[in-house]
């Protein structure tokens, strides 16, 4: 018996030689007799040398948990189980059989050596454990003689003992078995076919059921109490045998189904009662104990295991037995529990367990199929029950509570039972936090707090304590507190981390625990700084989940703080923006909704902190930029969920911004663009929720503004030219998707459509055209009356109108613009336009009419509009209906050439060229303001670069050589371009104009080296020469010298 040898308890050292020799002095006191014929009557004198041999053990080779204990009474037990080895096994056995060697040295003993053994150790819990090790039906038989033992000149201390077994038998349970019993266990059943020493018994093989209650145990237990009633007759031990007997009878199925576990308050309440009976109980064995042990034993108690069910007849055996006493010791009891000054565990029990019977006898008499005596015993016990209880559960009342929190931490620290509902009471009950034993408590089990319902609870009791202590002390207990709980929260999954966020905002808002956590205010912004520092410094996939660790601590102490710091560096750290709205989008909880300022319209926190950290503070392009982008990221993450919806974004950055004088036109033009490309949820467009026909009007009525771009004060802020464009994409789409379903419109829709068609009417008529998808069939198309001088239109869609602009010859200028409002409407009016082709006349005057039409559209257009309207003049060139003479103020000699493919081209540039000759002409100087004549011009230059890749596609689809015929056509655009900016009001427009002059110049040395005809070098010579001629007349210094130069290098190399 070596405690932590690894030969087990069957190994021989210094333990099992005291053992030994106490054993020899009291088989020599017993002499005659042997030891095994040892009475009860005897142990007072020979078991004096076998108690004082277990004293010696235990004081002078202490071992954890009393565990020598146990290896004596296994040794003693198995000595009494095991036969006797054959005196030819002495050679061999010691090799062969680990007991061999510890057995024979003790002598020949029986069970009174035994129980007398458990009983001066004081260990009935270990002799359970080694007890209900055995095979079932030794187990059995080994019960049967502790109660033949104890049945027999029956003392007190045989009952206590009697009792103590039961208890622990209720109490077992089915746990790891430690290494003594494990080979305690494994000894019986190795010689479990061989016969019993004492009796013969032949115990089976080992037992595949239920080793943790053995079936006939409780019956065995009842027919022992029935022996040894007559001989209890101490108060305290009634009580403990009443309770026994009431907890197994609540305990068998039979009385119907298991009792639901108590609510966690109301168990801790319970451990608590029960260790504070043991504390003031000098008489309980637990007395002595220290908290931990009293807790633990204290749910050992509380939490019973179910028994085997026994038969029917032993359970109304039962019922009778503990109805007969009852009867027999109900009134003596009552009169001394109701005497008594404190109440002490054994009664406490009793009137709990009594207590539970009665609800089951109720059960049993409402449900079950009983006989007629079985219901008179049901019926009698149930009545005694209550009688027993009306006279005394009032001392329960008086029950002492107030070492729940600390039992509360004793089972958190002994991870006992129910220890994860104990966290919960642990984690919200106010009353008990921020004591020191609380937050140690705390700060030592953080493991079992890692849950989203457990942080969130330590929080609300973290900001109520928080809020009304404010000292030094207090403060410092909040940042342990704290540590601990960001620890806990830290190992939650991502997912659970979200949660946790959610709750934040849901009870202290947006500023989470900075609202109300002094300690957690106190060096934010410095935490915020390092924090995201770091962050954008690791700007990688592989940094993704640190930063989103990183940002989920700071997300918890507070939200808002935290979204602003990360949106605004989204927008001012270039390239990061993405990275970091990968980041945000992983935590879905900061969608949280806010609604204090506005009940009625609750806006996201997120838009919030970038409406109060980015927008309106944006300097540069690439902020702007970057700030698009990192929206529309929120907007759509992927495989993430959006974190802001494109209707938040509307309401937010759009609505209030569409205004002709607002600075963020342009940026909330952008963002409206990009969030109608986003495909909707549901079967409805979410835009239908964003106002949709005022944000049309508001459109329209940027388009009508730039009706009047030019002449707007130059101190008034409008959207520039580059955004008409935008802004007329964005119309198309809103139509088409606020039109309404291929069904009757509804009567809102209707009423709707109304008012904007009246607002509408009160702008410039092409705006109302621009409105044709969403107008359908429920209004015609209203324009200028003189339209209809050039127009065949048909008045079931058309009707005239007349405006004062719109005199007498201006039915070309109404074409023209309705040419530029859509693809769709120019092919119409292309077809719908009547002139006489077979009238000079008429040919000549719409030609005349056609290039002042084009000059009064020509400054108002966007880029897109003029793309639209260039086309329309190559049709009509195409079509021979616009007459453009083609002059040859810039060709030297006749060219023997065929232009015929390159007409068209010639005849635009021509064209062009003429306009410019008006605009520029006296009775047109003071029409355009000077900032008019860049975007003039970069029209202008738009449309040759347009012509010059036009003119190198129709030569690379030519069947024939045509090089030199693509260089004439480079020459010519390149004098007439050069005589536009010869008229041009001087300064601001050299930049385009260089820039396609120099275009013209590279398209035309390709084709010129590509000539190989004899006369090649020739030609480039006349033609170089040609061109420095025209060059030098360009008054702009600049933009002379860098042709000139550019020139002068295509002369060099057409030389070499």
């Amino acid at each position: 018996m070596a405690p932590g040898c690894p030969a087990g308890p069957w190994a021989v050292g210094e333990e099992t030689a005291i053992l030994h020799g106490g054993f020899l002095l009291a088989a020599r006191l017993l002499q005659p007799r042997p030891l095994r014929e040892l009475r009860k009557a005897d142990w007072p004198r020979a078991g004096v040398p076998i108690t004082d041999a277990l004293r010696e053990i235990g004081e002078r080779c202490p071992s954890p948990l009393g565990l020598w204990k146990k290896e004596a009474v296994a040794i003693v037990w198995a000595k009494i189980l095991l036969p006797a080895p054959p005196a030819a096994s002495l050679e061999w056995g010691w090799k062969d059989d680990g007991f061999f060697s510890v057995g024979a040295m003790i002598p020949d003993v029986n069970h009174t050596a035994l129980f007398e053994l458990v009983k001066a150790l004081g260990v009935p819990r270990l002799w359970v454990q080694l007890l209900l090790a055995l095979p079932p039906a030794v187990c059995r038989e080994q019960l049967e003689k502790l109660v033949e033992y104890i049945s027999s000149e029956t003392s007190p201390s045989d009952i206590r003992f009697f009792l103590d077994v039961w208890w622990e038998v209720m109490k077992h349970r089915e746990e790891q078995e430690d290494a003594t019993v494990s080979a305690f266990s494994a000894l019986i059943h190795q010689h479990g076919a061989e016969p019993s020493l004492e009796d013969g018994v032949q115990p089976p093989k080992r037992f595949k059921g239920d080793p943790g209650n053995p079936p006939g145990l409780p019956m065995v237990l009842l027919e022992g109490l029935k022996q040894i009633r007559g001989s209890i007759t101490q108060p305290r031990l009634r009580c403990y045998a009443l309770a026994n007997l009431a907890e197994l009878l609540c305990l068998s199925p039979g009385l119907g189904p298991g009792d639901s576990p108590l609510p966690v308050t109301e168990h801790l309440a319970k451990l608590s009662a029960t260790v504070s009976l043991w504390s003031s109980d000098s008489d309980s064995q637990y007395h002595p104990c220290g908290l931990a042990e009293k807790v633990r034993e204290a749910e050992r108690c509380m939490s019973l295991p179910s028994l085997t069910e026994p038969s029917r007849e032993e359970l109304f055996g039962g019922l009778e037995l503990l109805c007969s006493l009852l009867q027999a010791w109900g009134e003596e009891l009552q009169d001394t529990l109701r005497g008594s000054e404190e109440l002490c565990f054994d009664s406490y029990r009793l009137l709990d367990a009594l207590s539970s019977l009665g609800k089951k006898l109720d059960f049993l008499l409402e449900t079950g199929d009983l006989g007629e005596g079985e219901t008179r015993v049901v019926l009698e016990l149930t009545q005694l029950t209550r009688d027993f209880l009306r006279d005394t559960s009032a001392v329960l009342k008086d029950l002492d509570t107030s070492l729940v929190s600390s039992v509360a931490m004793a089972v958190i620290a002994q991870r006992l039972d129910r220890h994860e509902d104990t966290c919960s009471v642990f984690a919200s009950e106010k009353t008990w936090a921020f004591s020191k034993a609380w937050v140690e408590c705390l700060v030592k089990n953080k493991a079992l707090f890692q849950s989203t319902e457990l942080v969130l609870k330590l929080l609300e009791t973290l900001v109520d304590f928080a809020m009304s202590h404010h000292d030094k002390e207090a403060q410092e207990l909040q940042v342990q507190v704290t540590k601990a709980i960001v620890e806990c929260y830290t190992e939650l999954s991502l997912s659970d981390k979200n949660k946790v966020i959610s709750g934040v905002l849901a009870s202290w808002g947006s500023q989470g625990l900075s609202q109300n956590v002094q300690v957690v205010r106190e060096g934010l912004q410095e935490d915020l700084n390092v924090t995201f520092n770091q962050i954008t410094k690791s700007v990688s996939d592989e940094g993704l989940s640190r930063a989103v660790a990183s940002m989920a601590r700071l997300a918890l102490l507070s939200p808002e703080a935290t979204v602003k710091q990360l949106c605004h560096l989204a927008v001012v750290n270039l390239g990061a923006h993405q990275f970091l709205a990968q980041i945000l989008c992983s935590f879905p909880a900061l969608s949280f909704l806010e609604s204090h300022k506005d009940p009625g319209r609750p806006r996201s926190l997120v838009v919030r902190c970038l409406e109060e950290a980015v927008w309106g503070k944006l300097s540069t392009a690439r902020e702007e930029e970057q700030f698009l982008q990192f929206l529309s990221f929120l907007m759509q993450p992927g495989s993430a969920t959006p974190l802001v919806s494109p209707a938040e974004v509307t309401r937010a950055f759009v609505l209030p911004y569409l205004k002709s004088d607002s600075p963020q036109i342009e940026l909330s033009l952008q963002i409206l663009s990009n969030v109608l490309g986003i495909s909707p949820c549901s079967e409805e467009h979410w835009i239908k929720s964003c106002h949709p026909f005022p944000l049309l009007l508001s459109l329209c009525r940027l388009l009508d503004g730039y009706t009047k771009y030019w002449h707007q004060p130059r101190e008034q802020l409008f959207p520039s030219l580059e955004t008409k464009d935008l802004i007329l994409n964005i119309l198309c789409q809103l139509c088409e998707l606020v039109a309404p379903e291929p069904v009757p419109s509804s009567e809102l829709w209707v009423q709707s459509l109304a008012w904007l068609h009246r607002k509408v009417a009160a702008l410039d008529w092409t705006v109302g055209l621009r409105l044709k998808n969403l107008y359908g069939d429920h209004f015609k198309n209203e324009v200028p009356a003189t339209l209809f001088e050039i127009c065949r239109l048909p008045e079931e869609e058309w009707t005239s109108q007349s405006w004062p602009a719109y005199g007498p010859g201006s039915g070309l200028l109404a074409w023209m613009e309705c040419c530029c409002v859509s693809p769709a409407l120019r092919d119409t009016m292309l077809a719908l336009l009547t002139v006489n082709v077979d009238n000079p006349q008429e040919v000549n005057l719409f030609s005349k009419g056609f290039l002042v039409a084009l000059i009064q559209v020509l400054p108002w257009c966007s880029h897109g509009e003029w793309k639209r309207l260039v086309p329309v003049v190559e049709q009509l060139l195409q079509r021979q209906v616009l007459h453009v003479p083609y002059t040859l103020e810039y060709v030297q000699h006749m060219p023997l050439l065929n232009l015929r493919p390159f007409a068209c081209h010639l005849q635009l540039s021509v064209l062009f060229l003429r306009g410019f000759q008006l605009l520029c002409s006296s009775s047109c100087s003071s029409w355009l303001p000077p900032e008019a004549w860049l975007h003039v011009v970069q029209l202008y230059c738009a449309s040759l670069t347009d012509l010059l890749a036009s003119i190198k596609a129709t030569a690379g689809a030519s069947p024939q050589p045509c090089v030199q015929e693509v260089s004439f056509t480079c020459i010519q655009l390149f004098c007439h371009l050069l005589h536009v900016a010869a008229m041009l009001p001087a300064g601001g427009c050299e930049e385009p104009l260089l820039v396609v002059a120099l275009e013209v110049l590279s398209q035309y040395e390709v084709s010129s080296r590509a000539d190989t005809s004899p006369c090649a070098a020739l030609r480039r010579a006349n033609e170089g020469h040609f061109l420095e001629s025209i060059t030098d007349n360009v008054g702009h210094e600049e933009l002379r010298s860098t042709l000139l130069q550019k020139l002068s290098k295509l002369g060099a190399r057409s030389e070499h």
